[in-house]
């Protein structure tokens, strides 16, 4: 009784596998994991380099590029000791099984056929961070196009206002007309100047013996106040009526509301 005993606990023993057969199945399951993972981070490229795409796509240049070097791309396809057929219709449903991953992580989108690039999950403080950075870059940008903005709307104040006070003068002296774009040199009476004109007259070149300022014809504009001297607006200052209102007429209808923004960011007081 006691040997038959013994003879059935023996028979329902499980006898540990070898060393070396785990070593081999361990082995093997990496280097399937490590495949798919390869495969799965080929789609995810190819997601992320189109940034919108189809399945259709992604899995045409797929099938193209495995089937150019099937042997080294095998271990893609492995699971477990069995190897499945290297065809098209495998490497499809690879694709399709990957991109529904992706799309559950929320790193891709998908509407109807057209897939979307969303981006890789990140830190949210990290997030947060790169959001900031890139408000205060946009906020920048903005602040440099206003007042690229108000500089060209100055101008456009004293050119239209240049125009007018020339319109008045029925007969102008033809030499005292000075046609726009045009500079003004400034430097001492007593300074030396070496002056070389191409043959063309296209080209001047001036060799100063001492220090030397050049005003353009904007700044000369705004110096005789043709702007208003709206360019250099103090906080509080006045601003007569009628100026405002002559400044405003020479104004697109859209770039009216951005004098007045100016006006009121300067708390300029419009007196009669």
């Amino acid at each position: 009784m006691k040997t038959q005993i013994l003879t059935n606990k023996l028979s329902d023993m499980k006898y540990p596998k070898s060393p070396s057969s785990q070593m081999k199945r361990k082995k093997q399951d990496s280097k399937t994991g490590k495949g798919l993972r390869h495969f799965s981070m080929k789609v995810c490229e190819k997601v992320r380099n189109k940034g919108t795409t189809t399945y259709n796509e992604v899995a045409d240049e797929l099938v193209a590029e495995f089937s150019d070097d099937p042997i080294a791309s095998r271990a893609s396809f492995q699971t477990g000791n069995d190897q499945e057929p290297f065809d098209q219709k495998n490497i499809r449903r690879r694709v399709y099984d990957a991109l529904n991953v992706l799309m559950a992580i929320n790193i891709i989108s998908k509407e109807k056929k057209e897939i979307k690039w969303i981006g890789l999950p990140t830190n949210a403080v990290q997030e947060c961070s790169e959001l900031e950075k890139e408000r205060a870059q946009r906020q920048q940008r903005i602040k440099e196009k206003k007042d690229q903005l108000r500089e060209l709307l100055i101008q456009q104040i004293a050119l239209k206002n240049l125009a007018e006070r020339n319109q008045m003068d029925e007969n102008p002296d033809q030499n005292s007309i000075i046609k726009l774009p045009f500079i003004i040199v400034n430097t001492d009476k007593n300074t030396l100047i070496d002056c070389s004109i191409s043959r063309d007259k296209s080209e001047y070149l001036f060799n100063f013996g001492s220090t030397f300022e050049i005003h353009d014809d904007f700044e000369v504009l705004k110096r005789m106040g043709l702007a208003y001297h709206l360019e250099k607006l103090e906080y509080g200052q006045t601003m007569k009526r009628r100026d405002y209102e002559r400044a405003r007429q020479f104004l697109p209808e859209a770039l009216m509301t951005e004098l007045d923004e100016m006006l009121e960011e300067n708390h300029v007081k419009i007196i009669n």
